[in-house]
Formats: C-alpha cells, sequence, structure tokens
C-alpha cells in the first residue's frame, strides 16, 4: 500500500470508529420513558403548524434551484483562485510570480467570460419574475 493514503485510511477509520462508539453509548446509556409530549414533532419550539404533506408553491422550487445553480459558481471560483497566476502568464513561473512582459489576459479574461454567462443568466431569471414571491 502506497503510503500516502495512510492518513486518510487512519481519519476514515477514526470516523467510522468515533460514529460507532457514539451510536452504541448512547444506545446503552439510554432510559426510554415514551410520552404523548415527547412523542411529537418539535418545530424550533413552538406547537406544529398544518400537515406534514402540505403542498409548496412552484416559486419555492424555482428559488432553491436557482440557488443551487448560481451556488456552483462559487465552486467554480476556487479552483480559479488557486492558478489564477499559472493562468495569467505565458510562461513557467520562477518563484511563484510570473517574469516580467510574460502576463496575459486569459485567466482573468475566462472567468469574465464565466461570469458574464451566469449574469445573462440572472438577468433573463429576474425578468421573468422568478425571483418574487408574490
Amino acid at each position: 500500500m502506497d503510503r500516502t493514503y495512510l492518513p486518510v485510511l487512519l481519519l476514515l477509520g477514526f470516523v467510522a470508529v468515533n460514529a460507532i462508539a457514539m451510536v452504541a453509548i448512547s444506545t446503552l446509556t439510554l432510559r426510554r420513558r415514551p410520552s404523548p409530549v415527547k412523542d411529537q414533532p418539535y418545530e424550533s419550539g413552538i406547537p406544529p403548524l398544518g400537515d406534514a404533506r402540505e403542498r409548496f408553491s412552484v416559486k419555492f422550487y424555482m428559488v432553491a434551484m436557482l440557488f443551487i445553480i448560481f451556488d456552483i459558481e462559487t465552486v467554480f471560483m476556487i479552483p480559479w483562485g488557486a492558478y489564477y497566476r499559472q493562468l495569467s502568464c505565458n510562461a513557467a513561473l520562477v518563484g511563484g510570480m510570473c517574469p516580467p512582459g510574460m502576463t496575459s489576459f486569459f485567466g482573468l479574461g475566462e472567468m469574465l467570460v464565466f461570469i458574464a454567462i451566469l449574469l445573462v443568466g440572472f438577468v433573463y431569471v429576474w425578468k421573468k419574475g422568478a425571483l418574487q414571491w408574490d
């Protein structure tokens, strides 16, 4: 086995043992005393309102999907930010810096195009009224 995977395997083993131990200890130390009050669903300290199978508006799902779509942009911006220097340099980096006169617009340009596409989608969604909750 490669030694580079040893810390990951140790972490996974620790997590698995810890999860099993917490469930086992809570099961062994539990004193079950059911009551009607304890069996009621808990909703942030207030009595439950309505049925659990209540229908939601389509607007709720639209906003949720739009949040997921526009949240994905952050996932793409993190690696871009990590490799920005390499993407904006026409030559190999010297000491983590780009040699003079070798900078390019490519790194910044590709992110500007990505954000412009997202902005067009955002304006389209806004004009369609998908963000209005009325």
